[in-house]
Parts: structure tokens; sequence; C-alpha cells
């Protein structure tokens, strides 16, 4: 039996819209699109899995418990639309936060692979058919340093702001929605 596969995605700016330390879930709003691509990476074959940095707690803006209940309202919005997460992973640290426990430089912290390869273990899967999709560079390169076969970057969140100047080796998209419709039709190829 092959191990199953995962599209690991960023939270903020790729399912939800960008909204700079996110602590209440009333202001929650999936992207347009996003629906639509998470049901096509399920039929495709992928868990989804959520990946996200969240140094808001580190630096004190807000709680472990403030970033669950956003999660959890995100889970929810899904579930309305029948789009069940498989997991939901966040990264509480920075090395420059301002409360001590949470002040470090950890292995969770993307560009670091360690949510990925957390969530890898616990499901059983196989990063190398693994996709990862964010916003930032530094989930571009948590999906590479991870072994993930492919990584895309999109433009609903900080994506137009950091893009290089050479980015040939760099997958961009407008959307998830863009992205996912490359991966199927990247998939019928037999290239991922």
């Amino acid at each position: 039996m092959t191990s199953p596969k995962i599209a690991f995605l960023d939270r903020d700016g790729v399912l939800i819209e960008e909204k700079d330390y996110l602590s209440d879930p009333e202001h929650v709003v999936l992207i347009p699109n996003v629906v639509p691509a998470l049901q096509k990476l399920r039929a495709l074959g992928y868990l989804l899995v959520v990946v996200s940095n969240q140094s808001g707690v580190a630096r004190g803006y807000f709680s472990e418990s403030d970033v669950v209940a956003v999660n959890t309202r995100m889970r929810e919005l899904l579930r309305r639309e029948n789009v069940t997460l498989n997991d939901v992973l966040y990264c509480p640290h920075h090395p420059e936060g301002t409360l001590e426990p949470y002040r470090q430089a950890c292995t969770c912290r993307k560009p670091a692979p360690g949510m990925l390869i957390a969530a890898a273990r616990t499901l059983h899967a196989d990063l190398g058919r693994s996709i990862m999709i964010g916003d930032k560079l530094s989930d571009i390169e948590a999906g590479q340093r991870a072994g993930c076969a492919w990584q895309a970057l999109v433009l609903t969140g900080h994506g137009h702001e950091v893009l290089p100047e050479d980015r040939a080796t760099l997958h961009v998209f407008k959307d998830l929605s863009s992205a996912i419709q490359q991966l199927e039709h990247l998939t019928k190829e037999s290239l991922i």
C-alpha cells in the first residue's frame, strides 16, 4: 500500500484573508475559490494539513488559545462547505519574542521543516510525494527542506511582497486555485 501524500498549506494569505496578527475568530474570512481548490486537492488524493507560523504568541500580541480559536473558526467555515482538514499545526515561537517560554529558535518555525515532518510522521505520509503552498519564501523553503515534491508561492497574502528578482525556479500563482490547476496538469502528465 502506498503512503498518503499531503498538501501542506499556510493559513494566513493562502486559505484565509491576510490580517496582520489575526487573533479574533470573527475576522476569519476564507479567500475566494479556496473551497473548490481544496476539494480538488482531495480529489487528487492529498491529505490537507495547515502549517502556520504564529509569532504573535511569542511577541505577546495574543495567546495560544486565540490561535486555536481562529483555527477552529477556519475549520468550521470549511466544514460548512464539506471540506475537512486532516490537521492544523502552528508554531508559537520566535527567536526575538518578548515572552520567555516562546522566545526560542525552534525546529518548527518555517523555514524549518519541523511541522511538516511531524505531520508526515503522524499521518504516515510520504514527504517525497507531498507539496507545500504558501505566501512567503519561508513556506517554500520549509517544503524544500522537508523534501516535498513541489512548492508554490501564491500572491493572495504576502506573496507579492516577497518575490525575488530571480524566480526562474519558483512556481508563482495568483491564488490557491491557480496553483491547484497547475498541479492537476502536472499530475496528469505524471510530472509529480
